[in-house]
Order: structure tokens, then sequence, then C-alpha cells
């Protein structure tokens, strides 16, 4: 039988240790970092869209009152995405350090 993955010793049969890559990050991939921050300048942008849109429908410099609700919309809408990510990184997080006790 082979070991495609090189899980098993050949020579005493026992399971090794998986070893993954430690390194910089493949080309042409943008690291985790970057697209999480990227996500945040996304969410705060939005929302401050939303609220000048707010401040101008208030002071009477716009009057679309259907602009402002899809901003507000839009805002509501990129925080969550960003709960539900921030939600699915602790729950990978508190997995992993299940995985080391």
């Amino acid at each position: 039988m082979s070991d495609p993955l090189g899980l098993v010793s050949a020579s005493h049969g026992a399971a090794q240790a998986v070893r993954l890559p430690a390194g910089p990050t493949p080309v042409g991939a943008t690291p985790f970092k970057d697209v999480l921050r990227g996500a945040v300048d996304e969410v705060h942008r939005a929302q401050t869209e939303a609220t000048m849109a707010v401040e101008d429908l208030q002071t009477g410099r716009r009057d679309d009152i259907e602009g402002v609700m899809v901003a507000a919309q839009k805002a509501d809408n990129a925080f969550k995405m960003l709960q539900a990510l921030r939600n699915k990184v602790m729950e990978a997080y508190e997995e992993v350090k299940q995985m080391r006790t």
C-alpha cells in the first residue's frame, strides 16, 4: 500500500506529525492580515458614507431619502458580514486551542 501523503513511515509503520510548510506567502496570494484590514477599511468607508448621507439629509443638503436608506443598509450589511467573519475566526481559534490541549 502506498502512502501518498507521507504520513506513515516505511521503516516502523508509525504515523508522523504533519508539518505545514513555513515561509513566505505563495506568489499571487494575499496575506490574511491584508484581507482582514481591507474588510475593516471597507466597513469603515461604508459607515462614514452612511453617516455623511444622514447628516446631509438632516441639514437639507440632500433630499433623496432612498439614497440615504440604501447607504445605511449597505453599512449595516457590511458590519454584519465583518461580525460574521470575526465570529468564524474566533471559532477557528478556539478549535485550534482545543486541539492543543
